[in-house]
Order: structure tokens, then C-alpha cells, then sequence
């Protein structure tokens, strides 16, 4: 097999103190050669390394050691674990501690006073409100209306500058394409 195992070095460590294999099966195994082997076996190389035992790890079953013991011509076999790792990335909601909470409504205002052309949608997505609630501040019809203070959500750490940006030329993109529909 062309893989070696994890940590070869700390597996050698491991197969020369707790089996009887030869140098060269180990060598083999963990892609080194025969005289590092030897010299982890006489104490010269990788001295201050803990082996690292493969089978814990899953990459050898005792009985493929057993078997290579008893014929120094066999060759250890890697067993690979295929684990499928997806890639997804969701983003995580935010916790909002209970002082902050009522800065959404007040960023919200900020964002419809200070950038017009952001959609409802846009702004409750990047405050963390319901578009309903956008909307009703919008229209000055929100329930706390008259106690809301504008501020700035970058400023108070709602969200970053980037994704300001990015939701402004998102927005400027559509206001140009409804430009080019007209």
C-alpha cells in the first residue's frame, strides 16, 4: 500500500517494543527504512518519542500482526477507515444576551435611515429580525416605534463591515437590474 500510518515514527516506536516483527516489516509498514529500525531498536534513534500503538488507533488488528510474526516474509497491511466528511458549512445563530437584544430593532432603524435601498428581507437577515419586524419599522408602525434610538450594528457588533458591504452591492445590483428591466 502507498499510505503510511499516522505518526510513523511513534508507530515504529511502538512495533519494535511490542512485537516480535522484523526490522523490515516494520520498515515497510511505516514507510522508513531498515536502519532507522534497527536504531529505534538499539535506543539511538527517536529517543523522547512515545510509541503510538496502531491498533487503538485502528490502522492494525492484532491478528495481522500475529499472522506477519509468524511469517517474516508477510507484510503488515494498513486498514484504512473511509469516514465521509461533509462540508457543509451552517452558519450557527449567534446567542444574544437579553442587554443586546433590544439593539436589533434600533440597528434595524439605523439600516433603513442610513441605506434605503437595503430590502426588508436584507435587513432582518443581517440584524437577526423578521422581516415583518423590518418591515413595521419601516412603516413606523413598530409597537416600540417611539423608543427606538438608530444605531450602528457594525458599531455595537451585530455583524461585520463585510457583510454590510456585500448586502449594499447585492442591493445595488438589483436596484440595476430592475433599471435594465424598465
Amino acid at each position: 500500500m502507498n499510505s503510511a500510518p499516522l505518526m510513523p515514527m511513534a508507530t515504529a516506536v511502538w512495533l519494535v517494543e511490542n512485537t516480535s516483527l522484523t526490522f523490515k516489516q516494520i520498515a515497510d509498514f511505516c514507510k522508513l527504512h531498515e536502519v532507522e529500525i534497527q536504531g529505534i531498536a538499539d535506543g539511538e534513534v527517536a529517543k523522547g518519542i512515545v510509541g503510538y500503538n496502531p491498533i487503538i488507533a485502528g490502522q492494525l488488528s492484532r491478528e495481522e500482526i500475529n499472522l506477519s510474526s509468524k511469517d517474516p516474509e508477510r507484510s503488515l497491511n494498513l486498514r484504512i477507515n473511509e469516514i465521509e466528511i461533509k462540508g457543509e458549512d451552517k452558519k450557527l445563530k449567534k446567542y444574544v444576551p437579553l442587554s443586546k437584544r433590544q439593539d436589533k430593532p434600533d440597528s434595524a432603524l439605523w439600516l433603513i435611515r442610513q441605506h434605503p435601498t437595503l430590502k426588508d428581507s436584507q435587513i432582518a437577515k443581517l440584524v437577526g429580525i423578521t422581516k415583518n419586524s423590518a418591515t413595521s419599522i419601516r412603516n413606523k408602525s413598530y409597537w416600540n416605534f417611539n423608543n427606538l434610538n438608530a444605531k450602528d450594528p457594525v458599531a455595537i457588533g451585530l455583524f461585520t463591515q463585510k457583510d454590510l458591504v456585500a448586502a449594499l452591492e447585492k442591493a445595488d445590483r438589483r436596484i440595476k437590474r430592475e433599471k435594465k428591466e424598465k
